[in-house]
């Protein structure tokens, strides 16, 4: 057998692997506007499936900026920000990101991935120390192998354990508490006081990746940081140095950007390999993201929907003994527990007309497999209850009590 017979025999004997597990992923080919109506794979479908939270992504006035950015600078950014790809729409972008999280500056990156392994790659080597949540995102976990610190994963959101874990660690070093915000297969919320409360004991940085409550999230929608001023709690770039955020969820553009003090951004540009050696985002992309940032600004009542949509479900979900997670947020869980349950009950919901994903390990634990449902303010009430009754029809289990 050939290197090249070998090469194929090992990725088809892989492949075989995931299909007889039932975990094989497929990409749906979209033939429409991102919307809560939608067409997939020439079926017309209900869609409750996006992060385009605030119903933002085809918002007229996002996409006339986006065409004016067109024009004005083109399509592509031609080089990376440290050469010529740095544009007077990216700088306007960052200082208008910096201001609406109330801090000293703000980086662009162009995914969100980018963001957190670059950050945890730049910041940490093999003489620090990482806690993350065992639910946190891929790209942190990710960034947590990568950077060569001693990496730790503390129980999803168990703070006691959290406590104990770096009671035991070593004072040498940095030490870096990293969460998710609002986690994105479970949409619950990161026990922010707590978690800060613990870092001031033992001298640690804190990481937030608030991907899925920045625009969502606090009466402006600054997300979780907001949420929790909003409660009382003195949270500002001292107690919370790194904050990244995500720009192609509720503002509805793509890409990301790092929050935090001059000297963090500015180690960034100096240092991060993913920011330093990556074109830059289309400037464009920052026009679009500019209007949308606005819109999240002055159109509170996006927020005020997504949550009365949220409250609908879980009213109706309760009254149908759906099993439900427990989340407050727009991202709201069935658990089903195997994939072959979650691919059922996805495809049942394909027929009546509705798109949910069904998520399976391995992004999220073996026995967890789900509906994952999430909700835009451009959702109706009417198209949410259209959900509860396809749901009902399937006839779920309710989740055993703890």
């Amino acid at each position: 057998m050939s290197g090249h017979q070998l090469f194929e025999h090992s990725l088809n004997a892989r492949l075989q692997g995931r299909i007889e597990r039932q975990l094989q992923r497929k990409r749906r080919q979209l033939e429409s506007p991102t919307g809560p109506e939608v067409v997939v794979d020439g079926k017309q479908l209900l869609s409750f499936c996006s992060n385009d939270y605030l119903g933002l992504a085809n918002h007229p006035d996002v996409v006339a900026a986006f065409k004016r950015g067109l024009d004005e600078y083109g399509a592509g950014s031609g080089a990376s920000h440290l050469v010529t790809g740095h544009t007077a729409a990216h700088t306007a972008l960052e200082e208008e990101l910096a201001a609406f999280t109330g801090r000293s500056r703000a980086l662009l990156f162009s995914s969100g991935y980018m963001a957190n392994v670059g950050v945890l790659t730049t910041l940490l080597d093999d003489k620090d120390q990482v806690f993350q949540d065992k639910l946190n995102h891929a790209s942190l976990l990710d960034g947590g192998l990568f950077c060569g610190a001693n990496f730790r994963r503390y129980p999803h959101k168990d703070m006691k354990r959290l406590d104990t874990m770096m009671d035991g660690a070593g004072t040498e070093g940095l030490r870096m508490i990293v969460s998710d915000g609002v986690f994105s297969m479970d949409g619950d919320v990161a026990p922010l006081g707590q978690l800060l409360k613990i870092a001031d004991r033992h001298r640690a940085v804190t990481m937030i990746d608030d991907a899925h409550g920045f625009g969502c999230l606090g009466k402006q929608g600054g997300g979780l940081i907001e949420a929790a001023q909003e409660r009382g709690a003195i949270i500002d770039e001292t107690r919370l140095p790194i904050l990244m955020c995500t720009l192609g969820k509720a503002l509805g553009t793509a890409g990301a950007f790092v929050a935090g003090s001059e000297a963090l951004i500015e180690s960034l540009i100096q240092f991060c390999r993913p920011y330093i050696y990556t074109t830059a985002m289309p400037a464009a992309v920052a026009v679009a993201t500019r209007q949308s940032l606005q819109l999240v600004k002055t159109e509170g009542w996006r927020r005020e929907h997504l949550r009365s949509h949220v409250q609908r479900f879980r009213k109706g979900a309760a009254e149908l003994s759906l099993p439900l997670l427990d989340s407050p947020t727009q991202i709201q869980i069935v658990m089903l527990g195997t994939p072959e349950r979650a691919l059922a009950a996805s495809s049942a919901l394909e027929q009546k007309g509705i798109l949910v994903a069904a998520i399976r390990p391995p992004t999220v634990p073996p026995g967890t497999s789900r509906l994952r449902i999430t909700f835009s303010a451009a959702h109706t009430g009417q198209q949410v209850d259209q959900l509860l009754s396809a749901l009902s029809e399937l006839k779920l289990p309710p989740l055993p009590s703890s």
